[in-house]
């Protein structure tokens, strides 16, 4: 198997392409200075994978900003820290200022000389044009989780996906779905029978961070530490100066 046997790039957007970790961990920090005790970062976010894929599974049709107000909520009961409701929505909203890893914009741009590029992403619409701006290419295609009305790992994302690429002639093995979450993205992708390049963002830190455990480790086809990485060996393999 080759990177360029493939027409199509399938993405994670939040934790692949954009740092969603760094966003949540700054907007979150308003919070996290009222806790009644010392709360590292991976401390932080674990808590809020917990809170994030609980109430995913319970409103599975809730919009991501309008979820990450409950979570905020959650967040603060558990750290004993009164807040307003505004507060929670104003979270909900900074999804739209987290940022773009640094070598996102330059190897999309890379990618897409290879490849057809798509989303598929754990968000609402609104907010993804906000990250999207930030992404400095062009997608195919955007498939959100307000599109379908539910959350990775639910199997009916990736169907959903495969069924709509299918329409514009791109077959199951056409596609590579790339993405950091083990928990989001390389458990279901293995379960939807896709090949999978996992891009593991968090190689120099502990644990799996914002995303849950999956449990055993899913299968995975190339992997690299950066979304750059994958760009030059694509560029290479590709025979490109």
């Amino acid at each position: 198997m080759k990177l360029t046997d493939f027409k199509a790039l399938t993405f994670d957007c939040y934790g692949t392409l954009i740092d969603w970790e760094s966003g949540m961990v700054a907007a979150l920090q308003p919070l996290v200075s009222k806790a009644a005790r010392p709360l590292s970062r991976n401390d932080v976010l674990e808590a809020h994978a917990r809170h994030e894929s609980r109430q995913q599974l319970q409103t599975p049709g809730k919009l991501y900003r309008e979820l990450l107000a409950v979570v905020y909520k959650r967040l603060a009961e558990e750290w004993n820290v009164a807040v307003s409701w505004e507060e929670c929505l104003a979270y909900g909203r900074s999804v739209r200022d987290w940022p773009a890893f640094p070598d996102t914009v330059e190897a999309l741009r890379e990618l897409k000389q290879h490849y057809q590029l798509v989303i598929l992403s754990n968000v609402d619409n609104e907010s993804f044009a906000f990250s999207n701006a930030k992404l400095g290419v062009a997608f195919d295609a955007i498939y959100t989780a307000e599109d379908i009305g539910s959350y990775k790992p639910a199997a009916a994302n990736f169907d959903y996906m495969l069924t709509a690429l299918a329409d514009r002639g791109i077959a199951k093995t056409d596609i590579l779905h790339t993405a950091e979450s083990m928990f989001h993205d390389h458990k279901p992708a293995n379960a939807s029978g896709l090949a999978s390049c996992w891009i593991y963002r968090r190689h120099a830190d502990e644990g799996f961070g914002a995303t849950m455990n999956p449990g055993a480790m899913p299968h995975y086809d190339f992997r690299f530490t950066s979304l750059g990485d994958l760009a030059a060996a694509v560029k290479a393999e590709a025979g490109c100066a």
